[in-house]
C-alpha cells in the first residue's frame, strides 16, 4: 500500500480508523508545499474524523468533498483501504469551482438582463422560428414569450418589408455573422412599428455551421418619426418661398434655403457672409437694440425693413420674422424668415392706380346720379309753380268778373314764391351732402317738419282726393337734423305714399297717416299708405338707386332719402302695412338728455 501511495501522481495520504495521518505521498506534498509547515488536518474537511468513521463502517468511497484552504478549492476522496484504513485523495478545483461560480453567475445576470431590458432578446433556429424570447416580447409586440416559441419571425414583419429583409438578414449571418436592420413589425393589434434589429449567428464548434440567432430588438418608432417629421420640415424649409436664414447672435450665418441663396445672391458663394452684410444699417441697429432681446423673452419679432443682395445689387423690401430657439444642450441659435414684399408694393401700386380710375369713373357717375336727383328733386317745386302760375293766369283773367279772384292770385304768387326758394334750398342742400360739406345739423321738432312737409304737397293731395292724418305724439322731443333735408325726405314719402293711393283708388277719395312717436330710445316717424303695396322680397330693393315701378321716375327719390336720414344716424326701412299698402319707417336718435316715454 505504502509502494503504491508513493507511485500515485494524485495527492493522497493514508489514513487509520482513528483519522490520524500514516503516510503521505510526494504530490501531495508538492502541492501542499514545506512539511510540515502546516499539520495535514489544515487542508483537509473539517469534518475528516467523521468521514472517516463513515468510509470504513459503511465500506464506501466519498467523493469530492469541499475543503476550501487559502483560497484554493480542494475536493477529497474518502476510499476504504483496508479494514482499518482509508485512502484520502485530492484536486485541486479552484479554477474549475471558480468557472463554475462565473458561469452561474453570468447565468444569473443573464436571467436579470434578458427579464428587465427593454429591448426584446430572442433565440431562433437557423430557419427563422422562435426558440426563446424575454418578457419584453409583451410590452413591444404584444405576445407572451410562450406565444411566440416556433413562430416564424417573418410573420412579423411588414408585408413589403418580408421578403428583402430576410434575404439580406440570411446572407449577411451567414457571411459575416452579425447583422443590423431596420425594418418595420406588425404589432399583435395591427399597428406597424419600427424596430431596429442586431442579429449574431452561433455556429458549431467543429463544422461552423449556424445553429441558432441571438436577435436584439428595439423599438425606435418615435426616432423614425422624428426623424421623418425633421425630413419633411427640412424639405419644407428649403422649398419653401420665404426666405430662410440660421444665423446666432454674432450674425454668423449657418444656413440659407433656396429662396434666400437665389434672392440675395448667394447660389454661387461657398463661404457666407455675416448676416450684418445683408441688413439695412438701421435695421441692424433695431436688432441690437430690441430684437435680440424681445425674441428672447417673446420668442418671436417682428419688422418691416429691406435686405441688400450680395454684390451690391437693389435692395428689396420684406417682412421679417426673427425666431429664437433653445438647442438640446442649451445653446441659443435664431432664424430669420423674410418674405419678399416686391410683389405686394407692385400690387398695392396697382390696387392704387384701380382705385384712383374707380375712383374717378364713380365721380362720374356720381355726378350724372347728382344731375338725375337734382333734377327729380326740384321736379315738384317746379310743377307747384306751374300749377300755381296756371291757376293765377286763370285767376288774372276772372278779375272782371271774381272780385276775389285778385286775393287768390296774389296767394298763388306767394305760393309761387314758396316753392322756388324750397327748390333753392333743396339744390343747394343736395350739393353740399353730395360734396360732404358741414350739414346745418339743428334741433329739430319733429311736428314741425311734418306740418310744414304737408302744407308743401297739399295741393297734390287736393288734386288726388288724398286726405293726410297727422298723428304727432305730445311731448315729442327733438332730433338733431338739416331742417331743409329732413322736410325734403318727408316730401318725398309723402308724395310716393300720394302716387301709390291715386295709382290703388284712381279718381277716389283714400287717405294717408303720418305718425310720430317714441319707440324703443328713439323717434320714429311713419308715413302709411292705402296703395298697391309691395312684395316682402322687394322691400329692400326699393331703396336701390334707379329702380322703379314708375313709368316717367328715375328711381333716386328713396334712395337718397335714405342716404340722408343714415347721414343723421338714423335708419329708413319698408314694411308691408296690415290692412295693405306700405309703411315707410323712419327713426332718428333724439337730442342728448331728451325723456322718452314709449307709446
Amino acid at each position: 500500500m505504502t509502494l503504491l501511495l508513493a507511485s500515485d501522481p494524485q495527492p493522497s495520504l493514508l489514513l487509520d480508523a482513528a483519522a490520524a495521518v500514516l503516510a503521505v505521498n510526494p504530490a501531495l506534498q508538492a502541492l501542499l508545499g514545506p512539511w510540515p509547515e502546516r499539520p495535514v488536518d489544515y487542508w483537509l474537511p473539517s469534518n475528516f474524523q467523521a468521514l472517516v468513521n463513515a468510509c470504513l463502517s459503511q465500506a464506501r468511497a466519498i467523493s469530492d468533498v469541499e475543503a476550501i484552504v487559502d483560497e484554493r478549492i480542494l475536493l477529497w476522496t474518502f476510499i476504504p483501504a483496508s479494514a482499518d484504513q482509508v485512502l484520502a485523495r485530492c484536486r485541486d478545483a479552484s479554477a474549475e469551482r471558480l468557472a463554475e461560480r462565473e458561469a452561474s453567475q453570468a447565468r444569473r445576470l443573464y436571467r436579470l438582463i434578458t427579464e428587465n431590458t427593454t429591448d426584446l432578446i430572442s433565440r431562433h433556429s437557423p430557419d427563422g422560428c422562435f426558440l426563446d424570447a424575454s418578457p419584453a416580447s409583451y410590452r413591444l409586440l404584444g405576445y407572451w414569450p410562450e406565444e411566440l416559441r416556433g413562430v416564424p419571425v417573418q410573420s412579423l414583419f411588414h408585408p413589403q418589408d418580408r421578403q428583402q429583409s430576410l434575404l439580406q438578414a440570411a446572407q449577411a449571418l451567414e457571411q459575416d455573422g452579425y447583422q443590423t436592420m431596420t425594418c418595420r413589425v406588425r404589432h399583435r393589434d395591427g399597428r406597424d412599428l419600427w424596430f431596429e434589429i442586431a442579429s449574431r449567428a452561433i455556429r458549431e464548434t467543429y463544422t461552423g455551421a449556424v445553429v441558432e440567432v441571438v436577435s436584439v430588438s428595439r423599438d425606435i418608432s418615435v426616432r423614425i418619426e422624428a426623424q421623418e417629421n425633421r425630413r419633411r420640415l427640412a424639405e419644407v424649409v428649403e422649398a419653401n418661398t420665404d426666405l430662410v436664414l440660421f444665423t446666432d447672435r454674432d450674425g454668423r450665418l449657418s444656413y440659407l434655403n433656396r429662396s434666400a441663396r437665389r434672392a440675395l445672391g448667394l447660389q454661387e458663394v461657398e463661404a457666407l457672409p455675416a448676416l450684418q452684410a445683408l441688413l439695412d444699417p438701421a435695421l441692424q441697429q433695431r436688432l441690437d437694440r430690441e430684437g435680440w432681446q424681445c425674441a428672447e423673452q417673446a420668442g418671436v419679432w417682428h419688422a418691416e425693413t429691406r435686405l441688400l443682395p450680395w454684390q451690391g445689387t437693389a435692395a428689396f423690401p420684406v417682412s421679417l420674422v426673427l425666431l429664437a430657439h433653445r438647442a438640446t444642450g442649451g445653446e441659443r441659435y435664431y432664424s430669420l424668415v423674410a418674405r419678399d414684399m416686391t410683389e405686394r408694393e407692385l400690387r398695392e401700386s396697382q390696387q392704387r392706380r384701380h382705385q384712383d380710375e374707380l375712383a374717378h369713373s364713380a365721380r362720374l357717375i356720381t355726378l350724372g346720379e347728382l344731375a338725375s336727383g337734382i333734377a327729380h328733386e326740384i321736379n315738384q317745386p317746379l310743377a307747384a309753380v306751374v300749377n300755381y302760375a296756371g291757376a293765377s293766369q286763370r285767376y288774372l283773367q276772372a278779375l272782371e268778373r271774381d272780385p276775389q279772384a285778385a286775393s287768390r292770385v296774389s296767394q298763388g304768387l306767394q305760393r309761387i314764391s314758396e316753392q322756388a326758394t324750397h327748390a333753392a334750398e333743396v339744390i343747394k342742400r343736395l350739393r353740399a351732402f353730395l360734396r360732404k360739406e358741414p350739414r346745418r345739423l339743428q334741433a329739430l321738432h319733429v311736428g314741425d317738419i311734418a306740418t310744414e312737409a304737408v302744407r308743401l304737397c297739399d295741393w297734390e293731395a287736393t288734386r288726388d282726393q288724398v286726405s293726410i292724418v297727422q298723428q304727432i305724439a305730445d311731448a315729442l322731443p327733438s332730433v338733431y337734423a338739416d331742417r331743409v333735408l329732413l322736410e325734403q325726405v318727408l316730401l318725398n314719402l309723402l308724395r310716393n305714399a300720394i302716387d301709390a293711393n291715386r295709382e290703388q283708388h284712381p279718381g277716389q277719395p283714400s287717405r294717408i297717416v303720418l305718425s310720430a312717436a317714441p319707440v324703443a330710445g328713439q323717434v320714429q316717424i311713419q308715413v302709411s299708405d292705402q296703395g298697391p303695396g309691395v312684395a316682402p322680397e322687394r322691400l329692400d330693393g326699393i331703396f336701390t338707386p334707379f329702380n322703379t315701378s314708375k313709368p316717367e321716375g328715375l328711381g333716386l327719390g328713396l334712395s337718397m332719402s335714405r342716404s340722408i336720414i343714415e347721414g343723421f344716424g338714423g335708419t329708413l326701412q319698408a314694411m308691408p302695412g296690415e290692412t295693405g299698402g306700405l309703411i315707410l319707417c323712419c327713426r332718428l336718435a333724439p337730442v342728448a338728455g331728451a325723456a322718452l316715454e314709449d307709446v
